[in-house]
């Protein structure tokens, strides 16, 4: 006979007789230290955060969402909320206090005559696509499909989509919030309207979304999408011209510049295999004809080493960077918006590239405007609506004991882009960064309306792990 193995997680306990009590009304599962499912249950994307809660509540419904946020008010517990876990400055999960857990919550609902989904908190974007899909409809979501949705949606969101279809909080029509003192409010623009405007990029400060209700646009379920593969020594002459190539596309055309590490494996070119490439993302959402006509001057003039764009899926396009973001690596990420893409700017992007410590690191470049811009600038948190581009800095390795060169190196790079920068930042990129870039997130005077809504809806605190925005006095 095969012994059976568990491993204990030693951690915070909380008194057995107030978790039973509390489990009489909780439909979910609730998970303590000691239990078999602690550890997995604690895990998050970022495999840097490793922390302890006192209890997981993983739960079914709005219903046990209440009962978790009075649970918590009541025994003063630390209060984490996860959705899909994948936000990078680990604020899914908190040592000691309780983790109100939504990812069971995979509820969704299209209208396909309306053109609407009603969605729960745990949904991933790859959940959410393969329903939309279904009736050729889709929403601007993240561009990797193990990202969660709630998380996504209250820090603003942008993805392949946005250029023609705005933001994800563009086109939220209404969502269910629980509060800190355990009320579920109906938000939208007619009931709860102050608040509708806050959860529309001010991330989790404010409650809990249950339940969310998106517009939704006929996308696919085939685009023109895919990558155009560069070796590095080309890079500076592909972005000179891609610079002014998309001053010239329609919204329709929405790109990502990416400096990664090219696969070992066909159909890439031996050559290039292992070496860092600049990826040229392509997604266009007209018609196939249409898109290859537009694409073509970079194309031709810029011939890649591998053409990879073609008619392909929505979803499959969706999905096409999940492999080079793996859960349970360290992470270490710095954002910055862009004023553009000068000849120095283009040289710092590409000596930093060439420098990546770890072959999981990159770099991402988002194109933004469009869609994105024509927005009120005052119509929701989300403060950088005339910012042209946005780059993410991915530090990304396996081996903890070199945590400090990697994070050097996505620092170094932080550093050198400030000469192009805006000064400004997206919230959902942050790591724990300090009040001063939270606020950069927002600008100071929304960040000030921002903490008027705070003492109204969370006067305590109560949902502090976030990138926070205190109570004003």
């Amino acid at each position: 006979m095969v012994e059976q193995q568990v491993t204990i997680t030693k951690g915070p306990t909380l008194d057995e007789a107030i978790v039973q009590k509390f489990q009489a009304s909780f439909r979910g599962e609730l998970i303590q230290p000691g239990d078999a499912g602690y550890d997995e249950a604690r895990k998050i994307w970022n495999g840097m955060i490793d922390r302890h809660p006192a209890l997981i509540a993983r739960c079914t419904g709005a219903v046990d969402v209440i009962n978790a946020v009075n649970f918590a008010r009541a025994n003063k517990l630390l209060v984490a909320v996860r959705g899909g876990g994948h936000n990078v400055a680990g604020n899914a999960v908190c040592d000691g206090g309780i983790v109100v857990d939504l990812s069971r919550m995979k509820g969704i609902r299209i209208d396909p005559v309306r053109r609407t989904a009603r969605a729960e908190p745990g949904l991933t974007w790859a959940e959410f696509d393969r329903e939309t899909q279904a009736f050729g409809l889709a929403l601007p979501g993240g561009i990797q499909s193990t990202t969660g949705i709630a998380g996504f949606t209250v820090g603003g969101g942008f993805g392949y989509l946005s250029r023609k279809f705005g933001l994800t909080i563009d086109n939220l029509l209404s969502a269910d919030v629980v509060t800190a003192d355990g009320r579920l409010l109906v938000v939208s623009e007619k009931e709860n309207a102050d608040l509708f405007w806050g959860i529309r990029g001010g991330g989790g400060n404010f409650g809990i979304v249950t339940s969310f209700e998106y517009k939704l646009h006929p996308v696919g379920p085939t685009v023109l999408g895919g990558r155009l593969i560069y070796p590095l020594e080309m890079a500076k002459e592909v972005l000179q011209f891609y610079r002014g190539f998309i001053a010239r596309v329609p919204d329709d055309l929405d790109t990502i510049l990416a400096f990664v590490t090219a696969p070992k494996a066909a159909p890439i070119p031996e050559n290039i295999q292992g070496k860092t490439v600049l990826f040229v993302i392509i997604c266009y959402t007209g018609t196939i004809e249409e898109g290859e006509r537009i694409i073509k001057p970079l194309r031709t003039s810029c011939p890649p080493a591998i053409d990879l764009v073609g008619p392909t899926p929505y979803t499959a396009l969706q999905k096409m960077l999940d492999a080079g973001n793996p859960p349970g690596w360290q992470n270490y990420w710095k954002s910055e918006y862009l004023k553009d893409l000068s000849d120095e700017a283009i040289d710092t992007l590409i000596e930093h590239a060439a420098k990546r410590p770890s072959p999981m690191s990159k770099m991402l470049i988002g194109h933004l405007l469009g869609a994105v811009k024509r927005v009120g600038n005052d119509k929701t948190p989300y403060n950088h609506r005339d910012a042209p581009f946005i780059i993410n800095i991915v530090g990304m390795w396996s081996d903890a004991t070199k945590n400090e060169e990697n994070i050097k190196w996505a620092r170094d790079l932080w550093n050198a882009v400030q000469p192009f920068a805006t000064g400004g930042v997206y919230v959902n990129f942050l790591m724990t960064e300090g009040a001063d870039r939270v606020i950069a997130a927002y600008g100071k005077e929304k960040y000030e309306r921002l903490m008027v809504l705070k003492n109204k809806y969370d006067h305590t605190n109560f949902f502090s792990l976030n990138q926070n925005i205190k109570p004003g006095k």
